[in-house]
């Protein structure tokens, strides 16, 4: 018997469809901190996308963390490593980011303000992507 094709990790397409129109029109504005847009191009299709993210703030100014609840293989992650750098819309702003990498639970915590370190490590993301301010 064969085995099922591995599929790519994400959230369910019909879960997506009906969110995302929502998830847009409140994430990156400046009243709505917690969740970003990340604006990339698809790694093979050259399309652009625009894809609402949940940050996690850091204690560094200059390093931003985004969790990944359906882990490192999500395709819009896949996206951003692959171009090496993207543009977040969050609080209103626009801010260009490079050198992302793929990061575990304990430099997710240890990067995270206190007060949300409890969350990040809580085991709910099986990855994080790190990124920079460029």
């Amino acid at each position: 018997m064969d085995a099922a094709p591995a599929r790519r990790a994400g959230p369910p397409s019909l879960l997506v469809r009906m969110t995302n129109p929502l998830a847009l029109a409140i994430a990156g504005r400046r009243w709505f901190p917690l969740w970003a847009v990340v604006h990339h191009r698809g790694r093979r299709s050259g399309t652009e996308y625009a894809t609402p993210i949940a940050i996690v703030p850091t204690t560094s100014r200059d390093t931003l963390l985004i969790g990944l609840p359906w882990g490192a293989t999500t395709n819009w992650a896949q996206n951003v490593l692959a171009a090496g750098s993207a543009t977040l819309t969050w609080k209103g702003r626009d801010i260009a980011v490079t050198n992302p990498r793929i990061v575990g639970t304990e430099v997710a915590v240890a990067e995270a303000r206190p007060a949300l370190r409890r969350v990040v490590g809580s085991g709910r993301f099986p990855a994080f992507l790190q990124l920079d301010r460029a």
